[in-house]
């Protein structure tokens, strides 16, 4: 039987999800009840509204895996890694919800909003913390001097992450962007956590240099083409399917790169942007009036010119066999979606 990625998600997720469920349970303790109920509920999997939605989609470990199979490893193997991103994901959701100020994450409200900062960070604290303790288990599954170098992986991730949350919140203060800025904030928010995720499966097939580096940069451009598309979504997306109001990003501020490429040109769209807050009422016209001015189409020829990158870098790396396929057919549906 030959197998899809929908036999593979099919093998891999419940592993996946057996390991996060452990790695939480890890957490709790005397008196700390509540705070293991936090990081599930934030997980998806108790509370209202608990479930597959509330979960997401697990991409990032789903990448780790299809990775490590397709370079001719154990996927079993990578577990631990695939686990591990996953929750320095979450970890950075939670962060990034109290910081933005966002009320609700998947349609369920926030940590924060329901048990309060201080809680919500010592949980997403938490989880930043198991998910290198999870990370550590690699010493059980791949060869000592593999461990090191996955651990640097996550680190340097991590940081960039941090870097890309930090450009984020300062490029709102700043008035005088322009598109090219737009690339190092993306790098460390969405591409970087990605990059990781195929360095980690390539490592722990055991390939060689070149190869990890091929599949970081498939991962690399993957993450920015992925970017580029949500901000396209977040702009022009149908409601029906994306799960939020269109043109929510012109309401919400957001200097996606379609808006830092309108700003650019100076035309009536950057002068209603300078007057201030932009009302639910006039942003479908105002998206008009961007698409009009070429962002909608600028930002679509970035993103299909960073698909065909990563792509190419993909084929570089010389993914073998269904889990080959299985990785490239993924990548599409992540650069082709509607929602």
């Amino acid at each position: 039987m030959v197998m899809s990625l929908r036999t593979f998600i099919q093998m891999m997720l419940p592993a996946v999800e057996d390991e996060l469920r452990r790695a939480v349970a890890s957490v709790n303790g005397t008196g700390l009840d509540e705070l293991h109920h936090m990081l599930a509920y934030h997980m998806g999997w108790e509370g209202d509204g608990a479930g597959p939605q509330a979960s997401g989609k697990r991409i990032r470990p789903l990448l780790v895996l299809l990775t490590t199979a397709a370079g001719g490893g154990r996927w079993q193997a990578a577990l631990p890694a695939a686990t591990a991103v996953e929750l320095i994901h979450n970890f950075s959701l939670i962060h990034d919800d109290i910081e933005d100020n966002s009320p609700l994450r998947r349609g369920r409200p926030t940590l924060w909003k329901l048990w309060g900062v201080p809680q919500a960070l010592n949980a997403g604290d938490a989880m930043f913390t198991l998910a290198h303790l999870e990370a550590l288990r690699l010493e059980t599954t791949l060869p000592n001097e593999k461990v090191i170098p996955a651990l640097r992986i996550i680190q340097e991730a991590c940081l960039a992450l941090t870097q890309g949350q930090y450009l984020d919140i300062a490029y709102e203060s700043r008035q005088n962007l322009s598109a090219k800025d737009y690339w190092p904030m993306v790098s460390g928010k969405t591409a970087a956590l990605l990059a990781a995720c195929t360095e980690l499966g390539a490592l722990a097939a055991e390939l060689d240099l070149e190869r990890q580096a091929h599949y970081r940069q498939f991962g690399r451009l993957l993450g920015l083409a992925f970017q580029a598309q949500d901000d396209i979504l977040g702009i022009w997306g149908d409601a029906a399917l994306t799960g939020k109001s269109s043109e929510s990003d012109l309401v919400e501020g957001k200097k996606s790169l379609p808006v830092l490429y309108g700003l650019e040109r100076g035309g009536p769209f950057a002068k209603r942007w300078a007057e201030g807050h932009i009302s639910p009422q006039e942003a479908p016209a105002l998206a008009e009036q961007l698409e009009a001015e070429g962002g909608r189409a600028f930002t679509q020829d970035a993103a299909d010119q960073l698909t065909r990158q990563a792509l190419q870098a993909l084929d570089d790396a010389q993914p073998s066999g269904e889990a080959g396929a299985a990785l490239r057919e993924l990548a599409l549906s992540l650069l082709q979606r509607q929602a």
